[in-house]
């Protein structure tokens, strides 16, 4: 099993469970690739154990590009109530990219 860092927030899905440290400290590198993460909000859309599909909105998170692994601060997680879903799909967030051209109008 790769070695796991104890100061990076838990990947969803089934797959990883484990130690964390909230999103503000979140390391730019990945965990399982030592690649840089994009650390921003994201859209997602996550499937429960049901089989039906939550979406969510502006989630703050790092996602790995190489690995295409998504990690958000298990407290997020846990309020958002998505211990047992998985993610299976994810996007920067439209509002960043609305944010990052307003700021580059100006």
């Amino acid at each position: 099993m790769p070695r796991q860092s104890a100061q990076v927030a838990e990947r969803i899905g089934p797959a990883r469970r484990g130690p964390c440290i909230p999103m503000a400290n979140l390391r730019d590198r990945c965990p399982e690739c030592t690649r840089r993460l994009v650390i921003s909000r994201f859209d997602a859309t996550f499937r429960l154990p049901d089989r039906s599909e939550r979406l969510c909105f502006a989630v703050p998170g790092g996602l790995c590009e190489d690995c295409h692994q998504l990690y958000i601060d298990p407290e997020l997680i846990d309020v958002l109530d998505l211990r047992r879903a998985r993610c299976v799909f994810a996007i920067e967030s439209d509002l960043v990219l609305q944010e990052q051209a307003w700021s580059s109008a100006d």
